[in-house]
């Protein structure tokens, strides 16, 4: 969004209305669509005993690939695949949705978090779903690309969460924290640590702070880059104190949410912002019918149900103008840019 500000070092007292208003305008339309999407349901059931998805075309990576078959309307349907970082129930239900309305959705997921990107650009993929705008900024910086967002999707609320201790006052001298190894969540991370009053960065750090911008530190904590993806599954290291992670990063066996958080984040204020999450495509394929179907069917009210039962409401969707979302994007790669300059 062309007017957010840089991260500062409380949370807003009032925060503003940009991705609040977009969060009741999603709320509203999947309330609005709710009857009709438990009518949708129960037909189903009836007529077939269950979803019917026609046979996905596997996509070349030229864009969208339209395939011949009944669809909603008995048009010709389209096979995409997008890449993803991991199964969910949030992937099934979008799946089973596009599915009704003609688009076939193949889902590829991974564990690195550079692979979705890298895919897309080789041409693998038509799409991904798993990145902020934030991340997405820094790799098209680094690796000079021009992927960009379709619409926006979600926003996951970030804290600070520990195995030993239950208040951030009893974080001792010395004490280690894991932060995200990569720069858009380090930068976050540290963002939240200093709204948590536990560091304070320097002034006109921008958007990516990295360790060495921290000037106060009486803790002398020390701050221990690991992966975000593999953060949780080190949540209980005798050798960490504390961690700062997104909160639907947990795996549900480890029975940690947003409760078990020390200090949680405000995810829809303006600071929080660069890290709306959103469908990516090359930016030769922005324009495909298959995003307007597949941003439809994220919209479903099945589908808000999957992510609140999948992440207990750390997630939610969000609908921000996909001009906002470029906008911002435009202004991190600036900022990336700066950093390396």
């Amino acid at each position: 969004m062309s007017d957010h500000d840089a991260p500062q070092s409380t949370p807003a007292a009032d925060p503003p209305v940009g991705l609040r208003t977009s969060l009741d305008r999603s709320r509203r339309r999947r309330r609005r669509g709710l009857l009709t999407g438990l009518g949708v349901v129960v037909a189903a059931a009836l007529v077939g005993g269950g979803f019917w998805a026609g046979s996905a075309t596997a996509g070349s990576g030229d864009g969208a690939q339209a395939a011949t078959g009944g669809g909603a309307g008995g048009g010709d349907r389209i096979s995409v695949k997008i890449a993803g970082s991991g199964e969910s129930d949030l992937q099934d239900a979008v799946k089973t949705v596009a599915a009704e309305e003609g688009l076939d959705v193949t889902w590829v997921n991974f564990d690195d978090w550079t692979l979705p990107n890298s895919a897309l650009v080789a041409g693998e993929v038509d799409a991904n779903a798993f990145q902020h705008t934030a991340f997405l900024s820094a790799y098209n910086v680094a690796h000079d690309t021009d992927l960009t967002p379709v619409f926006s999707t979600t926003i996951t609320q970030w804290g600070v969460f520990s195995a030993t201790i239950d208040d951030l006052d009893q974080l001792g001298q010395g004490a280690r924290i894991a932060i995200p190894d990569d720069a858009s969540n380090g930068a976050r991370a540290l963002f939240i640590l200093q709204a948590a009053g536990l560091i304070e960065l320097g002034p006109d750090v921008g958007l990516y702070p990295t360790v060495d911008d921290v000037v106060t530190n009486d803790l002398g904590l020390e701050f221990v880059p690991i992966g975000a993806t593999t953060i949780p599954t080190q949540f209980d290291d005798p050798s960490l104190d504390a961690v700062v992670v997104g909160t639907s990063y947990f795996d549900p066996s480890q029975q940690v949410d947003a409760e078990d958080a020390l200090y949680l984040d405000d995810s829809l204020s303006e600071e929080s912002r660069p890290y709306v999450n959103a469908v990516v495509t090359r930016a030769d394929d922005a324009d495909d019918e298959a995003w307007t179907k597949l941003a439809d069917a994220y919209a479903d009210p099945r589908v808000a149900a999957a992510l609140e039962e999948e992440s207990f409401g750390a997630t939610v969707l969000v609908d921000v103008p996909v001009a906002d979302l470029r906008s911002t994007l435009a202004e991190l790669e600036t900022a990336a840019r700066e950093l390396t300059s």
